[in-house]
């Protein structure tokens, strides 16, 4: 059991392990920790605020029908759209660098992305905390229970792409995994300015069959697009400068 597991650790919770993990790799490595560990309460977000630079938990969809019986998110409490927002609202309120996002191709419809990347701008409006949103489309997996569900339409996902830049504010930054589309330039046109965690050491772990593109390919479609590739941090200069 994953409990008895945890206590064999010395720990009573996924978040207290998390916890305790990013704390060795901060003083150990000097490294910043980014923790991503989904819809947490206030008190967990505020654990892990001391020891890491950013968090991060995808929206994905405010639809209220993908929770019904054999939808996606069906028996599934930490994705409920209240859930999720209270997540959102939270690190707004302790001030946490933000990583959030929509993911496109799940059975929602534009209205309901559009809904969710709303809900996002509105809190980034009141905290001014999400720094970076990702919008990513689905990709069917062998083994799961939408395995034959279609990805979605190239088109359709681009639209989406450059929906979330009318609606989000210029200091919101825009990603899409460059591994998840064959044409990855085509993303840089919709309006997005960051691959993401593209590494030339680390796999992508929930898309392990989808490598990442080597960086000097990277490179030379982001040149080509008249941008420049750069590293960066877990935490976006502009919020690595404001120390409040």
């Amino acid at each position: 059991m994953a409990g008895e597991a945890l206590a064999a650790l010395g720990h009573a919770s996924t978040v207290g392990y998390l916890t305790e993990a990013c704390r060795l790799v901060l003083t150990e490595t000097g490294l910043l920790p980014h923790a991503n560990a989904g819809a947490l309460f206030p008190e967990e977000l505020a654990a892990l605020r001391r020891v890491s630079a950013s968090q991060g938990m995808m929206l994905e969809s405010l639809s209220e029908r993908l929770h019904e019986p054999g939808g996606p998110h069906a028996r599934c409490q930490t994705k409920l759209p209240a859930r999720r927002l209270a997540t959102l609202e939270a690190a707004g309120e302790l001030a946490i660098p933000f990583t959030t996002g929509i993911l496109v191709g799940i059975g929602e419809t534009r209205a309901e992305r559009l809904e969710a990347l709303a809900a996002i701008q509105a809190a980034h409006r009141r905290h001014g905390h999400v720094q970076e949103v990702i919008v990513q489309n689905f990709r069917p997996k062998q083994g799961t229970a939408m395995a034959d569900a279609p990805a979605p339409a190239l088109e359709e996902y681009l639209w989406s792409i450059a929906a979330a830049r009318v609606v989000l504010d210029g200091d919101v930054h825009l990603q899409a995994p460059p591994n998840l589309t064959e044409d990855f330039g085509v993303l840089l046109e919709a309006g997005i300015d960051d691959w993401g965690g593209v590494s030339p050491v680390t796999a992508d772990h929930v898309n392990p069959e989808r490598p990442w593109p080597a960086l000097e390919r990277l490179r030379e479609v982001t040149e080509a697009a008249g941008m420049t590739l750069a590293p960066r941090l877990t935490v976006y200069p502009e919020f690595a400068t404001d120390p409040e």
